[in-house]
């Protein structure tokens, strides 16, 4: 497993069109959860930690990932602003400074 993080702050991919973002970010997730080598961690926060909740279109793909042994961390202040704390079905509810230290040890680390 490659040191590498890859952080999802936003519930869709890049900056486009809401639509669009969810269409990419879903490609995106399940081509990786296709992979044979998978980055170490995925940090979710912001918007991004609606990825991991319940009725996620995105959830099976994860839920691979998770399995395959990509660390999964979660934002819990984010989940808590957004009242998400009980929806949360992947991943590690985590604080900043796990986000930090992830990041920090990270060889790599891609912003999508």
């Amino acid at each position: 497993m490659k040191s590498t993080v890859i952080v999802l702050s936003n519930k869709g991919m890049g900056t486009a069109p809401q639509e669009l973002g969810s269409i990419l970010i879903s490609n995106y997730l399940k081509l990786l959860s296709e992979e044979n080598e998978l980055p170490q961690t995925l940090l979710f926060y912001a918007e991004g930690v609606k990825l991991v909740c319940q009725d996620s279109p995105v959830l099976e793909s994860l839920q691979i990932i998770e399995q395959k042994g990509a660390k999964l961390i979660v934002c819990k202040t984010c989940l808590n602003f957004f009242g998400l704390s009980e929806q949360q079905a992947v991943g590690r509810a985590g604080t900043m400074a796990d986000i930090l230290t992830m990041q920090l040890e990270a060889k790599k680390v891609v912003a999508i």
